[in-house]
């Protein structure tokens, strides 16, 4: 099925309530008028294995800062407290143009 993938710390009220209960909301919202906006539900699973970390770390890293930097932010946030967070995806609700 399908997954969401992210990373966040096992120290932060985030990551502490999804390790304790693995139930989430994700909500992507637009704030550019006439606005959107993408809500997920479903189970997540974590992850503090240093091979996953990495990869996961590399991928993001790339994603927002580029391919030429991405192995540099791989290594910088792949360390504890990190951890690798997978949403099995149950539910998806979505509006786009809102205010039309």
């Amino acid at each position: 099925g399908d997954q969401i993938v992210f990373m966040t710390s096992t120290d932060t009220i985030k990551g502490k309530s999804i390790i304790r209960d693995g139930r989430v909301a994700i909500c992507f919202d637009d704030e550019r008028p006439p606005f959107s906006f993408v809500t997920v539900t479903g189970t997540a699973s974590t992850s503090t294995d240093p091979d996953e970390l990495l990869e996961w770390a590399t991928r993001i890293g790339g994603r927002y800062m580029g391919d030429e930097r991405a192995a540099e932010y791989g290594r910088r946030n792949a360390v504890p407290p990190e951890m690798v967070v997978r949403v099995d995806v149950h539910s998806v609700v979505a509006k786009v143009d809102v205010a039309d």
